[in-house]
């Protein structure tokens, strides 16, 4: 009987963690943490994959917090995805475990992946986190308070003060999403001045009211018969667009609002949303993931003219996209641009944070506390007294995203300007001109030997700088008995490209990315600063009969097809052997142990042999290569149960069979 029960128990946790695994393929993250959570035993090969789902579960419907045990016990148990160190290292940093968060960011640069993002967006958190207590330390002295009058157990956010009403976004439709959350719409109340009287909460307009769709973030023009705002996809074949955009209203005589249009300068195939308008009411600032920027979501600017008509969308630059998200652009009177991000320096998630023009410069600073909370402080605003509004889940609140205001003393009235625009009227003082400290940046390197670690001598290090996928030779020199060169005077926000040489080793490439090591402002002291960073560039020693493994070349079960992540990893060997021209290797397939022992020999000769044809279509002689398959003979993974075991068996390798003592000719 109780073997009975514990096979019955067995059972439906199996089924819970496939169907958990299946709804968050599908983006059901709340699904998924229902059926995942559930599952308390399971085969110790799938332990891993549990775990980093249930915290990827988290991270994605933005709860980081609850990620962090789930991460680590993820990467504790083999997690083999380095996108899970980032990740952890972040939940840290939110949960304010401001060393152990470093810690992370640190071993996953030294990692060297390949997500030029991340590794940018990790080098920016090892610098933000040495200014934590720094930032900590700003502080403007204001008390706001949660405006319980409005806000509920869901979200609320992107307050705007109109015409005498608190518009709003709230998470309050009638409609639930698959997460269990309800759909987003806009919503006011009215109020009077110092927010001391709050009405009761309604539609803002039944005209851009949707029930079946998420709609959020209002922005209105200066005279206040415009309104764009974030409207999301519905799921009927009828609209126009996959994700979320940008749409148009115009108020009408009788004081109702048009019918909602599409926002031409929207792009359909991305997220666009959070829009404001300029003090002018010509610019609409927005953010967006569209292609072509820093890595997460980046603030666009468009003009639109008398008419309507909007011009071609342009990115507003490094200056203020960083590889994480910007969200949230807020336009003052005195031509400020405020915004929210988790790119900038800040104390966790989105950090509220003010830019403006300084000595030429476009300087961001973060706002401090209390603004800024280690966790999603975003969506700020002022009305025509100076109020201050803004949107946070900080801890302490009523629900998640809550509101949060300030009563301002009695203010000047200031001259609306455009925010960061040399040509108008925002002029910084003179004295702006000496608050821009200098940095020269350096780079110096180490070349070692792979296996002993030895210094080596007399390597030849070619650098080049890339500059729109060009390279640009910047210098050639060799390393000194020590292994050591440099140092070698870099840029900010520049890609460098290091090729190292030396005979009876392979030719390396070692990339070198000044994007994310920009030194805050706040941490430099004296006008002119050096700073020098370090890299090691760690050489394969080359011999006959040596034997590299070429990671991810894997196969589908019975298959010999390259995949594109075959494709990928093939690609790096096509770029050894043009580096290294006097090699000839013989190209190694090996089988998982599925098959007869003769189906397997001839299954991996073909795989080697489809290798080599694409090798050879990327420009490498024929003759240089060798097909060899191995079947099952030489297994890594003797007893492989799971299908990731097998896969690893599924290899394919390079043996050095020859090295000539001129390059190959054609």
């Amino acid at each position: 009987m109780s073997a009975f029960v514990f096979a019955f128990g067995a059972t439906a946790q199996l089924q819970s963690y496939k169907k958990g695994l299946a709804s968050f393929e599908k983006g059901f993250y709340e699904t998924a943490l229902e059926d995942l959570l559930k599952v308390e035993e399971i085969d110790p090969s799938q332990e891993a994959k549990l775990n980093y789902t249930i915290a990827e579960a988290y991270r994605l419907s933005n709860r980081w917090v609850e990620s962090l045990n789930y991460y680590e016990k993820a990467l504790s148990q083999g997690a083999d995805d380095d996108d899970a160190v980032f990740h952890y290292a972040y939940a840290l940093k939110v949960n304010e475990q401001y060393q152990e968060a470093r810690d992370q960011f640190e071993k996953y640069v030294n990692l060297k992946t390949d997500n030029k993002v991340y590794n940018e967006w990790a080098n920016r958190e090892l610098s933000t986190l040495q200014i934590i207590d720094l930032i900590k330390e700003k502080e403007v002295g204001l008390n706001f308070r949660n405006l319980k009058e409005i806000n509920s157990e869901g979200s609320e956010f992107s307050p705007f003060v109109y015409n005498g009403q608190l518009v709003f976004t709230s998470s309050r439709k009638d409609k639930v999403y698959s997460n269990g959350l309800p759909f987003l719409g806009i919503y006011s109340a009215p109020v009077n001045s110092d927010l001391t009287s709050v009405g009761k909460v309604q539609e803002f307009s039944p005209e851009i009211f949707d029930p079946e769709r998420n709609e959020g973030s209002p922005a209105f023009s200066p005279d206040g018969r415009t309104v764009i705002f974030a409207r999301g996809n519905s799921g009927k074949r009828k609209d126009l667009s996959p994700d979320v955009d940008l749409y148009i209203s115009r108020k009408l005589p009788a004081g109702n609002w048009t019918e909602p249009q599409l926002v031409s300068a929207s792009d359909s195939a991305s997220w666009d949303g959070s829009p404001a308008f300029s003090g002018d009411g010509r610019t609409i600032y927005f953010a967006s993931n569209r292609p072509g920027g820093s890595g997460g979501m980046d603030l666009y600017r468009v003009n639109m003219d008398a008419s309507g008509r909007f011009g071609n969308p342009a990115n507003m630059g490094k200056a203020l996209n960083t590889p994480g998200d910007e969200m949230f652009p807020y336009v003052s009177k005195d031509g400020k641009l405020y915004f929210s991000s988790d790119g900038h320096p800040g104390l966790g998630k989105l950090d509220l944070f003010v830019a403006e023009r300084k000595g030429g410069k476009i300087a961001v600073e973060n706002m401090g506390l209390p603004y800024n909370s280690s966790k999603d402080d975003f969506a700020l605003s002022f009305d025509e007294n100076g109020n201050i509004f803004f949107s946070s889940n900080r801890r302490g609140g009523q629900g998640d995203d809550d509101i949060y205001f300030y009563q301002a003393p009695p203010a000047e009235e200031l001259a609306s300007v455009d925010p960061l625009n040399e040509d108008g009227n925002n002029q910084e003082d003179e004295s702006d001109e000496s608050e821009i400290k200098v940095v020269n940046y350096y780079l110096k390197g180490l070349v070692t030997d792979a296996e002993s670690g030895d210094m080596i001598a007399e390597a030849k290090v070619s650098v080049y700088k890339i500059d729109g996928g060009f390279q640009e030779l910047l210098i050639e020199t060799k390393s000194n008995i020590q292994g050591a060169f440099g140092p070698i005077q870099t840029q900010e926000d520049t890609d460098y490209l290091l090729i190292v040489e030396k005979p009876d080793y392979l030719t390396k490439r070692e990339g070198f990315s000044m994007y994310g090591r920009t030194i805050p402002q706040i941490l430099l002291r004296k006008p002119v600063t050096d700073t020098t960073f370090s890299t090691t560039v760690r050489l394969e020693k080359v011999f006959i009969g040596k034997t590299f493994v070429l990671e991810n070349i894997y196969y589908d079960l019975d298959k010999a097809d390259i995949r594109p992540d075959a494709a990928v990893e093939l690609d790096k060997l096509v770029q050894i052997l043009l580096d290294n021209p006097k090699l000839k290797i013989e190209l190694g397939s090996h089988t998982d142990v599925r098959g007869t022992d003769m189906y397997n020999l001839r299954l991996s000769q073909r795989r080697a042999e489809s290798a080599i044809e694409y090798i050879i279509s990327r420009g490498i002689e024929r003759s240089r290569l060798v097909a060899q398959g191995y079947g099952e003979r030489e297994l890594i993974i003797d007893n492989a149960k799971t299908e990731e075991e097998h896969q690893v068996n599924r290899r394919t390798e390079f043996k050095v069979l020859e090295i000539a003592e001129d390059p190959v000719l054609e």
